[in-house]
């Protein structure tokens, strides 16, 4: 998803229209009580989404002092602005740029007891290919990873990498949360922990063909 306009200009004419816009969704979540008792417990733990349904995501989990790891290309600081104006912190990198300092930023977060949100197919793609940066930021971190997914009823799909979803004006949206896991010290258990990522993912997101906003 490029964009060729100044970020202070895009966060001036878009943040308006997304507030006015995502205000009219009528949100229903799905077995939120498997995250629920950590958020209660503030205890540490990973959110892992496909980059796609980032937006409903973000809007849905506002103000929860979460961290969200975001590129340090000029892509990323439009997320960054945009993340900070809803409440959550930027851990600047990616798997592409800045890759060490984004690991090194979200294990500090979760070793503080907060929660932190990856994209493991971002910035660019490929599309939901998982990248091992989520699943060792656990591990090292001691969090709990939860998977996260979102569909919408209706919705556009941008002709970028990821088929970025934005549901539309009164959609019905539903947040869809998988079954959380714990990351295994060493390397057999980051391997583990990779393939479980994938596994409970796919429960609730489907496959990658998956682009038509899946009903709700």
């Amino acid at each position: 998803m490029k964009l060729r306009v100044p970020p202070a200009a895009a966060r001036i004419v878009g943040t308006p229209a997304f507030l006015a816009l995502a205000a009219s969704w009528r949100i229903h979540t799905v077995d939120e009580e498997r995250w629920r008792p950590l958020y209660e417990a503030r205890r540490p733990h990973v959110f892992l989404l496909w980059h796609e349904v980032l937006l409903p995501l973000l809007w849905h989990h506002r103000r929860q002092s979460i961290a969200i790891v975001v590129s340090e290309a000029r892509d990323g600081q439009y997320l960054a602005d945009f993340a900070g104006m809803l409440g959550y912190r930027a851990v600047r990198g990616s798997s592409t740029r800045g890759a060490a300092r984004a690991l090194l930023g979200a294990v500090r977060e979760l070793e503080a007891g907060h929660a932190v949100a990856f994209t493991p197919d971002g910035p660019r793609g490929p599309r939901r290919e998982l990248k091992q940066g989520i699943i060792a930021a656990a591990q090292r971190g001691g969090g709990t990873v939860v998977p996260l997914h979102a569909r919408a009823d209706r919705a556009w799909r941008l002709q970028s990498w990821d088929r970025f979803m934005i549901p539309k004006l009164g959609a019905r949206v539903r947040i869809l949360y998988g079954r959380p896991f714990t990351v295994e010290p060493g390397p057999g258990g980051l391997s583990a922990g990779l393939a479980e990522a994938e596994h409970r993912l796919a429960e609730i997101a489907g496959s990658a063909d998956d682009t038509d906003g899946g009903g709700a």
